[in-house]
């Protein structure tokens, strides 16, 4: 799959393409990344990229003329109709599902707005489709971008050592979309805190349940939502409520 980011500051990538796991993605090119700066398409001798708002206010817009002109080089390059994507406070939050989705695609083209976002001609003409990370602003859509592509690379195979971990992550359907339970590792007593026993005692079937139980705990503690999601859709069992009943 091939990602292009149009993007003012390309060289916030370049670290991240080429450090921790996810980084065989992208050397393998099972998910390649393609940097374009619009200021290269930029005219003038100062290559402007931005202008006041009409109408008044703070701040800048990003301007259209060389938005467009590096999406059409890009288009150029790519040769099909890859959906332009735009992280944006509007956008659809990105989450698992839409993860997984884009992780079994053929690619976009991440559009990472700077200063006041951008000037709405471009949206309307261009963009297929926006995405945020949140109710919050950044000040630019390359963490945003980064945050994406770092979650679809892990999904690719032969990235992660162990190829069923994503399948244990948060919000995977393999754990029935709810949070993860906790992990420990040695020391089996640190800070005079013991590793639970259920853990040390080999017995599988056991370790399976207190994991799951500790999933469904941390879930109705910290996102009830996700716990009645799994509940509407038929992933709680009588074991799973009758234990959460007692939680109560």
């Amino acid at each position: 799959m091939r990602f292009d980011v149009i993007t003012l500051f390309p060289e916030l990538f370049e670290p991240f393409l080429k450090v921790g796991i996810t980084r065989r993605a992208y050397e393998t090119g099972q998910v390649q990344v393609h940097l374009t700066n619009p200021r290269d398409f930029a005219s003038g001798n100062y290559r402007r990229v931005d202008d006041r708002p009409f109408g008044g206010g703070p701040g800048m817009v990003m301007m259209a003329e060389p938005l467009e002109k590096a999406l059409l080089a890009i288009r150029a390059s790519r040769n099909d109709n890859a959906p332009v994507l735009l992280f944006s406070p509007i956008g659809q939050t990105l989450n698992h599902a839409v993860v997984e989705r884009w992780s079994a695609s053929e690619g976009a083209i991440l559009v990472c707005g700077r200063y006041e976002g951008l000037d709405q001609r471009f949206i309307d003409r261009h963009v297929d489709g926006q995405i945020s990370l949140g109710d919050f602003v950044l000040s630019g859509g390359e963490l945003a971008a980064m945050a994406m592509l770092d979650a679809i690379a892990r999904l690719q195979p032969g990235v992660l050592s162990d190829a069923d971990s994503h399948h244990l992550d948060s919000f995977n359907p393999a754990l029935d979309g709810l949070l993860d339970c906790p992990h420990y590792t040695r020391p089996d007593t640190w800070a005079d805190q013991a590793v639970p026993a259920v853990l040390m005692s080999g017995h599988h079937e056991q370790i399976e349940r207190w994991r799951r139980e500790q999933r469904l705990a941390l879930t109705a503690q910290h996102r009830p939502d996700l716990l009645e999601a799994a509940r509407q859709q038929g992933h709680l069992d009588t074991r799973d409520e009758r234990y959460l009943a007692g939680k109560h």
